[in-house]
């Protein structure tokens, strides 16, 4: 494990950050089987994240967070992932979404203030909640159902979210809809104790179980005027590059990674009685394990440099939607591809249900399905190398 992140710990503050998500990492995994076999919701990794103050690593440190960068972000969540790839996924929504609330400040300082220090004081979790069964992925451009009207003071909000990660965690959910009948869109902070917000089990999936990803539902919620965060138009939201959107990528890459240590291990353990040793000494497989080596090379160069370029150039953000789309999609494929070679080397046994390595082929075919997708990053690509300079 020393020799894959040795050369991507560049400071004290960095192995001080791995050693955290690794001691999480390996608690998780012991409890990855049973969460995955029995379909339960992991509340207890939630509990860890707490107890260690993971959730407030992202949040600005004039408000009590650790305000962690870009690099540091994607170095803990690949790390993670390798534990537990459905938490990882998970907390890395309530991270994110303090990065770009840190950078940007959309909202007012009042209500971010607040909401931080109850992420550092409690432990609040928060996610944002944007797709719709009618929208599909709210990166795709459809208008939002989920409707909002204001009369006598007050929004009325009702509506109805999809893939709401770690749902029956969440404190807060961050909801975009339309206002007032209108094209305009708008975000909302919704306390889940309100009345009228409650949470529906409909993930029943065979990847990524463990999120709980739920639908998020809303009856007549009342909500205070200031509860409008944020509003926007979805043209202008979609064209702003989210360099913390490489935690995808960061996560799928640990399942690779997790498929690789094991498949490693595998070959250096298992002889069977036709050879003379175990099957690491055979040529085909020291050829399968250097293409491992070589995707996840390729993959995790491209990821931390993107990411480091984005802590250093913040002059430069603007600039970099593609470099962050291309990361999303060599990443993933990469990792699909390793976890992929890794179990026609393990052979049908990577198939029982006690082998992790068919969770982390489940798990990692998730990947291809999260934002952007494959055909979004080529068609950008193209459009900026036939673009008129």
């Amino acid at each position: 494990m020393s020799d894959l992140y040795k050369p991507f710990i560049k400071t004290k503050k960095h192995k001080e950050l791995l050693d955290l998500a690794s001691d999480l990492a390996d608690t998780f995994a012991e409890r990855a089987e049973q969460h995955d076999r029995d379909r339960l919701f992991p509340m207890g990794n939630f509990q860890d994240l707490k107890d260690t103050a993971y959730p407030r690593l992202t949040v600005p440190k004039e408000f009590g967070g650790e305000e962690i960068s870009l690099y540091e972000f994607v170095l803990i969540q690949e790390r993670l992932a390798q534990g537990d790839a459905s938490t990882a996924l998970s907390i890395g929504w309530h991270l994110g979404s303090f990065m770009e609330l840190g950078e940007n400040r959309p909202w007012g300082e009042k209500t971010f203030k607040s909401l931080c220090e109850q992420v550092v004081e409690e432990n609040a979790l928060i996610n944002r909640a944007a797709t719709e069964p009618a929208t599909g992925s709210p990166t795709r451009g459809g208008l939002p159902q989920t409707k909002a009207i204001f009369s006598e003071g007050k929004w009325s909000l009702s509506g109805r979210k999809t893939f709401t990660s770690m749902a029956k965690a969440l404190d807060y959910s961050v909801v975009s809809a339309t206002l007032n009948n209108t094209e305009e869109k708008g975000w909302f902070l919704v306390d889940h104790r309100l009345e009228g917000v409650r949470i529906e089990e409909t993930w029943d999936t065979i990847s990524m179980q463990g999120t709980g990803s739920d639908d998020l539902v809303l009856d007549e919620v009342m909500l205070d005027e200031d509860a409008l965060v944020e509003r926007d138009s979805i043209a202008v939201r979609g064209l702003s590059p989210k360099g913390w959107l490489l935690h995808i990528p960061a996560c799928y890459l640990g399942v690779a990674i997790a498929a690789r240590n094991y498949v490693i291990q595998f070959a250096k353990e298992y002889q069977p009685n036709s050879l003379p040793g175990p099957i690491k000494d055979v040529p085909e497989v020291q050829r399968k394990i250097g293409e491992i080596e070589l995707e996840l090379f390729k993959a995790r160069q491209l990821l931390y440099s993107v990411a480091e370029k984005w802590a250093r150039e913040p002059e430069n953000r603007a600039e970099m939607g593609a470099e962050l789309a291309a990361v999303k999609h060599v990443a993933t494929n990469s990792a699909f591809n390793v976890v992929d070679i890794a179990m026609r080397l393990v052979g049908a046994r990577s198939l029982f249900r006690s082998n992790p390595m068919q969770r982390y082929y489940r798990d990692v075919r998730a990947g291809l399905h999260n934002p952007p997708m494959d055909d979004s990053v080529i068609s950008m690509l193209s459009a900026n190398a036939l673009r008129d300079k």
